[in-house]
């Protein structure tokens, strides 16, 4: 039975359990990216303004909502290497509540409210990362990715970004998916970053070097899990 001593753990829940959930969350993300060959994996926990950063975690101002994954250049890049990193979020979310009921189970733990809470909202976790939707900020959750990647949807083929020396101009052409002119550039460094901020902006994509009729790949940006 929950009494009135009771409310002030439920406001520890949303300042202290949802984030570690969070953090379990992204940390299934980030080991099938590493096993996947994952370059640069980053982690934020949180949104707003960034509070600090340790190594690959970065926390934000209010760290006790949303979580994000972000890497680049997967070795491996096969429809099932995706799934897997989808899916890491919600098995360690699944992982984690089953070993903290387990060791209550076994009097490791003692049955509280913090450990009701943790597993309640792990399985909260679960359920809205893998409910295939859309979110209100255009990501798509982790579920919807998952059976896009298996109804292979168009909406996750990789668009490839170019950056094209152009004889005739004597300049650096950034071209899209279609290869048609964003901009031109003198400088190819410049001509480089502009085309990393495009392809990264647009992901899934891959980013080309093109020079004389010759494509070779210069970066792979994956999609993100949430």
């Amino acid at each position: 039975m929950v009494g009135i001593q009771d409310i002030p753990k439920f406001f520890l829940a949303f300042f202290l359990v949802l984030p570690i959930i969070s953090l379990v969350h992204e940390a299934g993300h980030v080991f099938f990216a590493w096993l996947m060959g994952g370059k640069n994996i980053k982690v934020t926990i949180g949104s707003g303004k960034v509070l600090f950063r340790v190594g690959m975690l970065e926390v934000r101002k209010y760290y006790f909502w949303y979580g994000l994954c972000t890497f680049d250049n997967l070795r491996r890049r096969e429809k099932f290497a995706n799934i897997l990193i989808f899916s890491g979020g919600a098995l360690f979310n699944a992982i984690a509540a089953v070993v903290v009921i387990s060791m209550i189970e076994n009097e490791v733990l003692e049955p509280g409210i913090l450990t009701y809470q943790f597993t309640y909202f792990s399985l909260y976790y679960i359920f809205f990362a893998l409910l295939p939707m859309p979110y209100p900020d255009g990501h798509y959750s982790d579920g919807k990715v998952i059976l896009d990647l298996i109804r292979r949807k168009a909406s996750l083929q990789e668009k490839t970004y170019r950056i094209h020396w152009d004889e005739e101009k004597k300049q650096w052409c950034v071209l899209d998916h279609n290869r048609k002119l964003i901009e031109a550039f003198d400088d190819e460094k410049k001509a480089l970053e502009k085309a990393h901020e495009v392809a990264a902006a647009n992901r899934p994509s891959r980013l080309l070097n093109s020079v004389s009729g010759k494509e070779s790949e210069v970066y792979h940006y994956p999609t993100i899990p949430l």
